[in-house]
């Protein structure tokens, strides 16, 4: 299947829209049911592993189904995506990630325009980002080389198992944490806090990266057994 760059970035753009519709639509939907703070995670986090199933199933053919500039930092330090591509994958996945959450809040009739003001910061919330980024890319990469055809499901359960693990509930995206800046509820980010947890989970990428491509290089005629 062949698709041009365009395609690529509306499909990198659309999927991340869906993402964060979901993430922030159900966490109001989450708020508005019940007080209950470990039901409205719950809420907020079923229907997030959920979609990454639907999304990557449907649009992985055309453009990868990354959504997450860390996924596409990893596919360029393996000079698996141009660099070219690769920024402007991330441009489309900002952009679909702020619209995702402007989406939310029209469908449940909140002020389209908001900043955010739970604050979510400090070194136990960056070491949560660093794990949660390094688990989504390094299971990415693992599932490519064992099970590809898994890797829906892979991206989906784990997301929602490091929801809960996780002391920052595992954004594990850059661009969604810029989406969630965007929104005063459920899932929202302080946009101050943003350059750390950005920080964070390319960090863990990185070390992903390193690690997946060590872990799983093929071995040479003179290796060891």
């Amino acid at each position: 299947m062949i698709v041009d760059s365009q395609r690529k970035c509306a499909a990198e753009m659309f999927g991340t829209g869906v993402l964060v519709a979901t993430v922030v639509g159900s966490g109001i939907m989450a708020q508005r049911l019940t007080d209950d703070v470990a039901l409205q995670l719950l809420a907020n986090t079923l229907p997030t592993g959920a979609i990454l199933v639907v999304l990557i199933t449907a649009l992985g053919p055309v453009s990868g189904a990354h959504f997450n500039p860390a996924v596409t930092l990893a596919f360029g330090l393996r000079r698996e995506i141009a660099v070219s591509l690769g920024l402007a994958y991330t441009a489309a996945q900002i952009v679909g990630a702020v619209l995702g959450a402007w989406l939310a809040h029209a469908m449940f009739a909140e002020a389209i325009l908001q900043a955010s003001q739970t604050v979510r910061t400090g070194g136990a919330q960056w070491l949560s980002e660093v794990v949660a980024t390094f688990g989504l890319v390094f299971f990415i990469l693992a599932g490519l080389k064992t099970r590809p055809q898994s890797i829906p499901w892979i991206v989906g359960l784990y997301i929602t198992a490091a929801y809960w693990f996780t002391a920052s509930t595992s954004f594990a995206n850059p661009a969604v944490a810029i989406g969630r800046a965007f929104t005063d509820t459920f899932s929202g980010i302080r946009p101050l806090d943003l350059p750390g947890f950005i920080t964070a989970e390319l960090i863990g990428a990185v070390l992903a990266t390193v690690f997946a491509g060590w872990l799983y290089r093929t071995a040479g005629p003179d290796a060891e057994s």
